[in-house]
């Protein structure tokens, strides 16, 4: 997340948005592709994986219960606070994904699953290089962004102020390989998921 509004209305809605996205069986198949994909380099038993825009930790959690380092950040300091009781092998951070401060080539895999989407278009290409910066040669990014063409407000919660940016599949793919990465696998529904190496 990057807008103020956006992450104030996160805050506000925390434990709602909790309840609301507990059953993570719809992205169960997308963690499935990236678990697979990702691989620790030679010399190492354990990949590290970053969760950009980890939310409430879900998935920061199951990563490392698969064995992986797991390093998750966000903006929002209410979910940072469940994310660390959630995931306690997992180390946890808040920063932007526009300026993430990670170390260069330090990830296999990193995972942006619904949270891409609230970087503005303009600051996207930079939040892929970005990407692109912290992972290794041959590391993991996975996306998953709402189709769509030009941007959305939410209308979820009361007070909803999230901003989203839209994506259509050939428009991503183009921007992922325009930030240095190889497109692997690209999934076209109503949320377009994308795996793609470094």
């Amino acid at each position: 997340m990057t807008d103020l509004d956006t992450v104030a209305t996160y805050q506000s809605v925390a434990d709602e948005y909790r309840e609301r996205h507990a059953d993570r069986s719809a992205v169960a198949d997308l963690v499935d592709r990236f678990l697979d994909a990702v691989e620790p380099p030679e010399g190492r038993a354990t990949a590290r994986v970053a969760d950009v825009g980890c939310g409430p930790g879900w998935e920061s959690a199951t990563f490392a219960e698969h064995g992986h380092d797991a390093v998750g950040v966000d903006l929002t300091p209410a979910f940072l606070r469940t994310a660390r009781e959630r995931a306690g092998d997992a180390a946890f951070a808040r920063m932007d994904m526009r300026r993430l401060g990670l170390a260069a080539a330090a990830f296999d895999g990193l995972w942006a699953c619904a949270s891409f989407l609230h970087v503005p278009r303009e600051d996207a290409p930079g939040t892929l290089a970005e990407f692109r910066r912290v992972l290794r040669p041959d590391g993991v990014l996975c996306l998953s962004v709402k189709r769509g063409k030009g941007t959305a407000e939410g209308d979820t919660y009361d007070g909803d102020a999230r901003r989203f940016t839209l994506y259509r599949p050939d428009e991503l793919r183009a921007m992922v390989e325009d930030a240095g990465f190889a497109v692997e696998w690209l999934g076209d529904g109503s949320w377009v998921q994308l795996v793609a190496r470094a």
